[in-house]
C-alpha cells in the first residue's frame, strides 16, 4: 500500500513540474513578443485604455499666426442701438408684470400692464372729437357753399372753417397719443374704453433688469425695464497709445472669456476709437465676434491678442513637445492596429512661441495630414525610455 502511494506522489510531482516549465516557456515567449513590438527605437505602444487614462489628445498641426503680437483686454458689450430702457409714455400704476429678469423676449411682447384714470380720459376725449368731427365737416362744407354763392356771411364761414380745422388737429393729436399708448383708435370709436395700457418691448433680446413692482406708480421718467439683444454682442477692447499705430480695420483678434478659458474666440475689428482716455491713454476698439455667441453676456471680462502681420506657420501646443538634451521632439501616429497604437517620436526644430503654441519645423518628411499627439508628450517619452531600459536588462 505504501509503495502505491509513493508511486502516485512521484507521478504528481512530475506532471506539476512539466506544467510549470511549459507555463514559464509560454510567458517568456509572450514577453519576448511584446518587447519585440514595443522595443522598436523611438516608438511607444499604447492601448485604448492607456490613452483614455492619459486623456491623450490627437489632432493635426494647426496653422497659427505667430508674428508681432499686441496684448489687449476689455469686456463684452452691446451697441446702444441694440439696448433699450423701457419707460411708460404716460404715468400709471403697475397692475401686472409679465416677465422676469433673464427672460428672452420678442419685439412687441407685453412686459407689463399699467392702469390709471387718465387713460380713460384720453379715450373719452378722442371718442367725443371723433363723433363731432363729421358734423363739423358737414357744417364747414355747407357754410363754404353758401359763401361761394354769396348767400352766407363770411363770418359764419370762417367760424365753421376754424372749428373744423381745430377739430381735425385735436383728432390727429389724440389718435397719435392712443397709438403711443398701444390703444386702438378704431376700438375706441366703437365705444370700447380700457382703463389699462400695455408696456411693449421695443426690441428682441433679454431682460437685464426689472425695476418695478406691482402696485407702485411709475411716471414717464421711471426706467421700468432694461433690455439687450445679446445676439448683437461684440468685443470692446482697450489698446494703449504705443500700440495704436499697429491697428487696422479688418484685423483678427483671438480672445478668451474669463469664465470660459478653455475656448478661444475670434473677432474682427470694425471700429477704432479716435480719442484717448485721459487716465489710461488708451483707445477703444470694437470687433465683431465670428463664432457662435451663445452663453456670452455683456460685461464679461475678456483678454486677447492680435497679430499685426500675416505669417501663418505650423504649430502644436507646448505640451506636445519634449526635449532630450538639446534636441526637441514630438510624437506622431505611426500605425494603428486594433486596440494598440504605435506612436513614433520625431525630431523638430522649434520656432516662435506665443499663447501656449510653438512653431515646429520637421526634420523628416511627413504627410500633410499626419496625426500628432497634442498633449502629454512627456508621459509617452517616459514610457518609451522605461521600455528601452527594460530591454537592456
Amino acid at each position: 500500500m505504501k509503495k502505491k502511494i509513493y508511486i502516485v506522489l512521484i507521478a504528481l510531482i512530475t506532471i506539476t513540474s512539466f506544467v510549470s516549465c511549459s507555463s514559464n516557456s509560454t510567458n517568456t515567449e509572450s514577453e519576448g513578443h511584446k518587447h519585440s513590438e514595443e522595443g522598436e527605437e523611438g516608438v511607444v505602444v499604447l492601448n485604448k485604455v492607456q490613452q483614455q487614462f492619459l486623456n491623450l489628445k490627437i489632432g493635426n498641426f494647426e496653422m497659427r499666426n505667430l508674428t508681432t503680437v499686441v496684448k489687449i483686454n476689455g469686456q463684452l458689450e452691446v451697441a446702444p442701438k441694440d439696448r433699450a430702457g423701457v419707460t411708460a409714455i404716460l404715468g400709471g400704476n403697475v397692475k401686472s408684470i409679465k416677465v422676469f429678469q433673464g427672460d428672452k423676449v420678442k419685439q412687441g411682447q407685453v412686459l407689463a400692464v399699467l392702469e390709471h384714470p387718465d387713460y380713460i380720459t384720453i379715450q373719452e376725449e378722442f371718442a367725443t372729437i371723433s363723433n363731432n368731427l363729421e358734423f363739423l365737416k358737414q357744417e364747414y362744407e355747407r357754410q363754404k357753399e353758401l359763401f361761394d354763392n354769396n348767400v352766407g356771411a363770411g363770418k359764419d364761414y370762417q367760424k365753421a372753417k376754424s372749428k373744423y380745422n381745430n377739430a381735425k388737429v385735436k383728432y390727429k393729436s389724440l389718435k397719435s397719443r392712443l397709438l403711443l399708448l398701444h390703444l386702438s383708435p378704431e376700438q375706441v370709436k366703437k365705444g370700447k374704453i380700457s382703463s389699462t395700457i400695455n408696456i411693449i418691448s421695443p426690441i428682441s433680446g433679454f431682460v437685464n433688469s426689472v425695476n418695478v413692482m406691482v402696485g407702485i406708480y411709475v411716471d414717464a421718467k421711471t426706467k421700468m425695464f432694461e433690455l439687450a439683444d445679446n445676439s448683437k454682442i461684440h468685443a470692446d477692447f482697450k489698446v494703449y497709445e504705443k500700440d495704436v499705430h499697429l491697428l487696422n480695420i479688418g484685423q483678427k483678434i483671438h480672445f478668451i472669456v474669463s469664465n470660459k478659458e478653455q475656448k478661444e474666440y475670434t473677432a474682427e475689428i470694425f471700429a477704432i476709437g479716435k480719442q484717448f482716455e485721459k487716465d489710461t491713454r488708451s483707445v477703444h476698439i470694437h470687433a465683431n465676434i465670428i463664432e457662435d455667441k451663445a452663453g456670452l453676456i455683456p460685461g464679461m471680462y475678456i483678454t486677447g491678442h492680435l497679430h499685426t502681420d500675416k505669417d501663418y506657420v505650423k504649430t502644436v501646443p507646448n505640451d506636445a513637445i519634449v526635449t532630450q538634451g538639446v534636441k526637441s521632439f514630438i510624437f506622431i501616429i505611426k500605425e494603428e492596429n486594433g486596440e494598440n497604437t504605435k506612436f513614433k517620436m520625431i525630431e523638430i526644430v522649434k520656432g516662435k512661441s506665443d499663447d501656449g503654441y510653438t512653431q515646429v519645423n520637421l526634420l523628416e518628411k511627413s504627410p500633410e495630414d499626419v496625426r500628432v499627439v497634442l498633449n502629454k508628450a512627456y508621459y509617452l517619452l517616459s514610457d518609451m525610455n522605461k521600455d528601452e531600459m527594460g530591454d537592456d536588462d
